[in-house]
This record gives structure tokens, C-alpha cells and sequence, in this order.
């Protein structure tokens, strides 16, 4: 087999070649001349949506065959797509926008072939990680990709509590409509004055990049200067070693909290002025106790 650097795929004589192509993630123009000579030479394409898929095939003319692949396809087409290749066939993998197996369908398949001894090769092209990463400028030299943070409960406040620990930028994926909560729930976690960027639309004409802080983020994302409409990736800046989150919130959940080392957490900033419940929650945020077991009024 060759289908390396914009050669046609291989004769399937040991199996077929997964591709796993990148594609753009907004503008149609950042898709890499590899990727259109593999999307139309292999015999046939595994989309997340067709429908939007057509509209790149349209745009570069080409005609291969597609089929189905998302989220929600059960273990029978991942089963069709295996025997495919087993047959000798090469097969090219797309989502929506950018790279499959990154937070988009594709791990599962890749991960099965691979595991036959099949050849599995990723083609490089647009990601709004690297995007909001470059664009943004707060991230700094080290960071983590968290995809999307768990919608809510402990999964949520434990992993929150984890970026407000970590000295080192991050980038997140969220939903329009949930943006201005995750923005509150960060500043809370991690402090209001940590540096962060809104990245909205990338690559796209309706292109934003906003930058400030996370609790003046969160001020705009509420107020609806910034539209919850769009896709979005927010980037967490990067801190200086040992500055922690909010202060002692940070060192608390660095070590595992007790309860009463939390509850006198709340108590110190209930007395700076912050009201018990905002209180109580922040520190849940940052500690990953439950937020009831904190909200407590400390005897006179």
C-alpha cells in the first residue's frame, strides 16, 4: 500500500487504510490538498453528517461514495466499516470540522482496526484547539485539552476543581447556550482575575475573539455582549506557579480538604463581604465537596 503524502490509496492486498482526514473547521478553504486527493480516491467515506459533508464535496468536486458514521451509529455499522477494510478497501473517516477522534466520532473505529493490525493514518489539517490556542494568546507554552466539561454534579465540580489546580492554560469546548454558566463556574473555581479568551465562530465571517478576565467574561457572556450563538471555544490562561485558584480555595483542594478546613473557607469569605450561598459554591467548585455540606452559618 502507499496512499502516503497524495498518493492513491493501496491495492488493499493486507487489509484496507483507515484515513482519518481533517476537515475544516469553518472556512471550506482550509482543507489541505492531501485531503481532497484521498477523499476522492478512496472507494468510499464515512461522514458524521452527509449532508454537510456534500457541501465539501461540492466545493472540490468530489463524487466518492459516503455513508453514515456518528455518534449514535450502533455497533452494526462500526461492524460494516470493519469488514470494509477487512475486504481490502480503504476507507476515509470525516466529521464536521476538524480532526475524528478528537472529541468527534472516530476513536471507536480506529481504535478496533488498529487492534486487527490494520493501518491507521491520521491526515492533518484545521483544529479549533490549535486555533483558539494561537489566537487567543493567554494559553501559554503549557496546556491541557479538556473537550467538554461533564454537564453537571460531581464529575463537573471535581474537574473544574482540577483546571483551578493546574498552573498550565487550558482550551474547552462549549455549547452555546451553556457558555455563560461554565464562564461563572470557572471564575469561581479558578478566580475571577485568571486571563482567559472567548473564541467564537473561528475561521468563520462571523469571527470573534474575545479576551479579558473570567469573571469579566462572564459579566459579558450574561449580559449577552457576547451571543450564545455559534460554536465556542473558551482557553483558560495559563498562572503563575503557586498562584493557585481563588487564594486558600486552591491550596485547600491541592491537599483534599477536610470538610471543616472548607467550611472555614466560606466562613473567611462570607466575611470579606461575598454572600454565604456565592460563598458556599465557589469553594464546592474548587474543593469538589458537595455544596449543602458547606452551607452552614458558623455559631456566634
Amino acid at each position: 500500500m502507499t496512499g502516503r503524502a497524495g498518493e492513491p490509496p493501496g491495492d488493499g492486498s493486507a487489509g484496507g487504510r483507515l484515513y482519518l482526514v481533517a476537515t475544516p473547521i469553518g472556512n471550506l478553504g482550509d482543507i489541505t490538498l492531501r485531503a481532497i486527493d484521498v477523499l476522492r480516491a478512496v472507494p468510499l467515506v464515512a461522514a458524521e453528517d452527509t449532508r454537510l459533508t456534500r457541501r465539501l464535496f461540492a466545493r472540490y468536486a468530489i463524487a466518492t461514495p459516503m455513508t453514515s458514521y456518528h455518534a449514535r451509529s450502533g455497533p452494526g455499522r462500526t461492524g460494516a466499516l470493519l469488514d470494509h477494510l477487512r475486504g481490502g478497501s480503504d476507507l476515509a473517516l470525516v466529521t464536521d470540522a476538524g480532526t475524528p477522534a478528537i472529541s468527534d466520532p472516530g476513536g471507536e473505529l480506529a481504535a478496533a482496526w488498529a487492534a486487527e493490525g490494520g493501518t491507521v493514518e491520521a491526515l492533518p489539517g484545521a483544529s479549533a484547539v490549535l486555533t483558539a490556542v494561537a489566537v487567543s494568546g493567554v494559553a501559554g507554552p503549557h496546556w491541557t485539552f479538556e473537550g467538554f466539561l461533564p454537564r453537571s454534579g460531581r464529575a463537573r465540580r471535581e474537574r473544574i476543581g482540577r483546571l483551578a489546580r493546574d498552573e498550565r492554560g487550558a482550551v474547552v469546548f462549549e455549547a452555546p447556550n451553556r457558555v455563560a454558566a461554565t464562564l461563572n463556574d470557572l471564575a469561581a473555581a479558578c478566580g475571577g482575575q485568571r486571563p482567559a479568551a472567548v473564541c467564537r465562530e473561528l475561521t468563520k465571517v462571523h469571527e470573534t475573539v474575545t479576551r479579558g478576565s473570567l469573571a469579566d467574561l462572564a459579566d459579558a457572556a450574561v449580559a449577552g455582549v457576547i451571543p450564545a450563538r455559534g460554536e465556542f471555544v473558551l482557553v483558560i490562561g495559563s498562572q503563575p506557579a503557586g498562584a493557585g485558584g481563588p487564594g486558600a480555595m486552591a491550596a485547600l483542594a491541592s491537599v483534599g480538604p477536610s470538610l471543616d478546613d472548607a467550611r472555614a473557607e466560606v466562613d473567611r469569605l462570607v466575611a470579606e463581604g461575598v454572600a454565604r450561598g456565592e460563598a458556599a459554591r465557589r469553594v464546592s467548585a474548587s474543593t469538589g465537596l458537595p455544596r449543602r455540606s458547606l452551607y452552614r452559618v458558623t455559631p456566634d
